[in-house]
């Protein structure tokens, strides 16, 4: 009798979760394990709601053992180093897992000490975030009691998970600044180039800018915070044109700020083999397409620490789980690459919050180009979508997507 192959899946947030329970449903002769430290499971992209006082945090969050699918093993613990040659994840508290096939979805890794002097004062000197389920509710108590003044939101020069939240915060909080008859300079300063990635939901949210009488300050990257002072550092790419001709410092003060940390994968990540080779923030080194390891074929990855080049949401990773996870069987039954495997395209999609009771769904693909999933032009703001965001999304994703069942 062959002896049953194990199956390590290294996270238990939402590319974990999906994964081990498709893999359940589909190749029920594997033994599956989850890798995971938390107490609880957490649905992040209502946070944006909860950051402007419009959900509760509690409905953002499960018992990690609710969401473990039947008959998967839940270690709770956490990989401290992964040797891919050896097939082996010794973890923090010191137990070596052997695997005969790895799946890498252990999220993003939030760097708030690369922004000297935030560490420690986020929720406090007028400085807020949503990136944190304890920081989220803190900021909506922040903009309820905002009396006016400079309020800046600030965007950072990595890849970040839901790229479109520091804006759709600043959005909510000057509705709720309008609502409340405050006068207030909002400042979004973003160490990007431009407003979105894709230039048919760019520009609608050009408008939504101009509209609000929003200053913009792009390639204006926040590098150190005085909260005592409140006062905010930014690096300036200054160009000409396309072409950079350098860098400088400018100082400002504010009375609010929005900060969104710098983020990477986890360090175990970067500093394993698995990682893209001579990049800083470490990615798993992916094919884009198959999500299978580009120099480890019995390691797969997904979601937020994959390489794959599109953005870090759940959408994502709403299709990037039934391409690995047909893959990994596809693989692991010896069957080699070619028309029986899947592809991953690239979607994503982002609902940008332009407001309450307002949202552009942003979907698109690798090439950059909108792929709706309504017969609608999802360029244009809807209350419809807006409902959907904050109603449908999260009952689909509790009942169905960690269920792992595709749609």
């Amino acid at each position: 009798m062959s002896k049953r192959q194990n199956i390590l899946i290294l996270g238990g947030g939402t590319g974990g979760i999906t994964v081990a329970a498709q893999l359940r449903r589909k190749a029920p002769e594997f033994h599956v394990t989850v890798l995971e430290p938390s107490e609880h499971h957490y649905y992040q992209p209502l946070w944006t709601l909860v950051g402007a006082g419009d959900t509760a945090k509690e409905s953002t969050v499960r018992p990690q053992a609710s969401v473990i699918p039947k008959g998967v093993e839940w270690i709770q613990d956490a990989a401290e180093t992964i040797d891919p040659e050896r097939k082996e994840v010794v973890t923090k508290s010191g137990r070596h897992l052997a695997y005969d096939f790895l799946v890498v979805a252990p999220g993003i890794q939030m760097n708030w000490d690369r922004i000297e002097g935030l560490a420690g004062n986020v929720g406090r000197h007028g400085i807020v975030s949503i990136y944190g389920y304890e920081h989220a509710e803190k900021t909506a108590s922040a903009l309820e009691s905002f009396r006016g003044g400079k309020a800046i939101f600030t965007m950072p020069g990595t890849p970040i998970k839901c790229a479109g939240a520091p804006q759709k915060i600043m959005y909510l909080a000057d509705d709720i600044f309008r609502r409340n008859g405050v006068k207030a300079d909002v400042v979004f300063a973003s160490a990007g180039a431009k407003i979105f990635g894709v230039k048919e939901f760019a520009a609608t949210l050009d408008k939504v800018i101009a509209r609000r009488n929003i200053e913009t300050r792009y390639r204006h990257d926040l590098i150190a915070v005085d909260a005592a002072a409140r006062r905010a550092r930014f690096r300036v790419t200054e160009c000409e044109g396309d072409k950079v001709t350098g860098t400088r410092e400018e100082e400002v003060a504010y009375d609010l700020l929005h900060v969104v940390p710098p983020m990477s994968a986890p360090d175990f990540i970067r500093n394993s083999p698995l990682a893209v080779p001579n990049e800083p923030l470490g990615w798993v080194d992916v094919d884009r397409g198959t999500l299978q390891h580009n120099r480890y074929p019995d390691v797969f990855s997904l979601g937020d620490a994959s390489s794959a080049p599109t953005s870090r949401t759940g959408a994502a990773i709403r299709k990037q789980a039934p391409v690995l996870v047909h893959n990994l069987i596809a693989h692991a039954r010896r069957i080699e690459r070619g028309p029986v495997w899947k592809t991953y395209d690239g979607y994503a999609s982002c609902p940008l919050i332009t407001g309450f009771g307002s949202l552009v769904l942003a979907e698109f693909d690798y090439a950059g180009k909108p792929a709706p999933s309504f017969p609608i032009d999802t360029t244009k703001e809807r209350w419809s979508m807006y409902q959907l965001k904050k109603h449908i999304l999260p009952r689909m994703y509790w009942n169905v997507m960690v269920k792992g069942r595709d749609f």
